[in-house]
């Protein structure tokens, strides 16, 4: 793998037929539609994937299944975060098998952990990793916000990376300013709506989760943000404003983020929007705006 890791790389959503089977056509269509939306990889297992809901055996099979569809021809990153330290070097080495190109690694969960915990975690957890490493700061779920000085030791023990989802555009500016001196360290926005400022202050793309819906909007909105060319960073920046305000925030709960995308990939035809436990997927309600505003949506775009 070519570093730094840059682009789009979409945390790609895991198709499901119920809590336990894979939606194998889904997974089929939604990989084909990404890779010929010109992404440049794709993240397994993220916090779009449901990663947390799903049981080893499912994610084992995501893995293996999903690697053997893309074959080489993009990166795929697999998340390998657990509260079980025995769990992740499980997944991490089911990545490495199949042949995925990455790890990521946020905080374990449940209960926060310091920030020396986390540098201690990683002193124990890094050895016995089979793949390159990047980190993930993902504090809405984790409840730990990963200071500057703990991604330093961590890349100090070995990452490649990080995918920043903290929304916090000041502490992605400093990531950016840290490792300027570091070109094979990746900075990835996990803000979407971020992507145009990372690339203009030298970082290096986004895990962008409307490219599951729209990859070639968001691989043109890179490659605008590379060109510096603000007329059309401007049109394309609003298309993305519409996905969050006409999907992302159809229904409720924190979930709905995850249901509303798997809703509209459904809309689409690409996959099935069952969402695994303990979520359910939307009303016939939700369901029936959802298909209403893909349908303002293509139509505006």
């Amino acid at each position: 793998m070519k570093l730094p890791l840059r682009g789009i790389i979409p945390p790609v959503v895991t198709p499901l037929l119920n809590n336990n089977e894979i939606d194998q056509q889904g997974l089929e269509n939604l990989i084909e539609h990404l890779v010929l939306g010109g992404v440049h990889g794709i993240f397994l297992l993220g916090t779009t994937g449901e990663a947390t809901n799903l049981s080893y055996q499912l994610r084992k099979e995501f893995i293996e299944k999903a690697c053997a569809l893309v074959n080489k021809r993009i990166h795929i990153v697999v998340g390998i975060t657990d509260t079980s330290f025995d769990g992740s070097l499980e997944i991490a080495e089911t990545a490495k098998n199949a042949g995925a190109d990455a790890l990521v690694i946020a905080a374990p969960y449940y209960v926060p952990i310091s920030q020396d915990e986390m540098v201690e975690y990683l002193e124990d957890l890094v050895p016995k990793l089979p793949l390159p490493f990047l980190m993930y700061n993902m504090p809405s779920c984790t409840k730990m916000h990963m200071s500057l000085e703990t991604v330093k030791k961590a890349k100090e023990l070995g990452a490649i990376g990080i995918k920043d989802s903290s929304g916090d555009l000041a502490y992605l500016y400093s990531l950016i300013e840290e490792f300027k001196g570091s070109p094979d360290f990746s900075i990835i926005a996990g803000s979407e709506i971020f992507l145009p400022e990372t690339i203009f202050n030298g970082g290096h793309g986004a895990v962008a989760g409307g490219a599951n819906l729209f990859p070639r909007l968001f691989v043109d909105l890179y490659e605008a943000s590379m060109a510096r060319n603000l007329t059309k960073i401007a049109l394309l920046r609003e298309k993305v404003i519409q996905i969050e305000n006409k999907i992302y925030n159809v229904g409720k709960n924190s979930s709905k983020y995850i249901k509303s995308i798997k809703c509209a990939l459904s809309g689409m035809g690409i996959c099935n929007d069952y969402v695994a436990h303990p979520f359910r997927k939307f009303n016939e309600l939700e369901r029936k705006q959802i298909e209403l505003n893909l349908k303002e949506l293509n139509e505006s775009f």
